[in-house]
């Protein structure tokens, strides 16, 4: 039996060659690292919002988020007039939300490691649906207990600018042109980084049709 290469010859020859690309110490952006995995995840996805459906949140001051928003895992991001937490419980259904999939984890878990953060093991994915127009401004990931744990983002669907700033809101922020498959990590020195994504173009991809999906891993707890 012939053993099949490790490392990036055994990527390229299996057909998952990606590229990292560092953006600060902490961060990096890893190109193409899930494109293979992408019509896997859509359909791990379907029974996600079968449970807990895409909803428009409010923010505490009164703002509808343009970004449709579920959550799977132990415990979900929830926002409303009374302001932002992690919840157990799904406020749309009264129920718990439903349990992370396994390839969702498994995908976290291996980019989190590529970027220099290994057992990474998520609590919490938060699911955002963007539609033409759709946007998140600059913010950022601070309701976690654990600031030592990093943030992976998983890009599917159309592509979107993201932007990826520093530790102060007024820091201009890397114009960084993200495409289906694409996935982010940033941890450690960058872990509370500002970050958002542009008003999302009009187009069609061949899986998501006029829409693009972002799961977001965290150790909220």
């Amino acid at each position: 039996m012939t053993a099949t290469p490790g490392g990036a010859l055994g990527d390229l020859l299996n057909g998952t060659a990606y590229g990292k690309e560092p953006l600060t110490e902490g961060a990096a952006l890893l190109r193409g690292f899930a494109r293979a995995e992408v019509p896997r995840l859509l359909a791990a996805l379907r029974d996600v919002t079968d449970a807990a459906p895409f909803r428009h949140m409010v923010t505490r001051g009164g703002y509808t988020m343009s970004v449709a928003m579920t959550s799977c895992g132990t415990v979900g991001w929830v926002t409303d007039r009374t302001g932002y937490r992690y919840d157990r419980v799904d406020p749309a259904t009264g129920l718990s939300w439903p349990p992370m999939p396994e390839p969702f984890r498994a995908l976290a878990a291996r980019a989190a490691a590529e970027c220099g953060f290994p057992g990474f093991e998520p609590d919490a994915c938060l699911v955002n649906e963007y539609r033409p127009g759709a946007r998140l401004s600059l913010h950022q990931d601070a309701d976690e207990l654990d600031f030592t744990q990093p943030i992976v983002s998983v890009s599917l669907g159309l592509p979107a600018v993201f932007l990826f700033g520093g530790a102060h809101r007024g820091d201009r922020p890397a114009r960084l042109r993200l495409e289906s498959g694409d996935v982010a990590v940033w941890g450690g020195p960058s872990r509370l980084a500002f970050h958002g994504v542009e008003p999302l173009s009009e187009g069609i991809d061949p899986l998501t049709g006029s829409c693009r999906i972002n799961l977001t891993f965290r150790r909220a707890r």
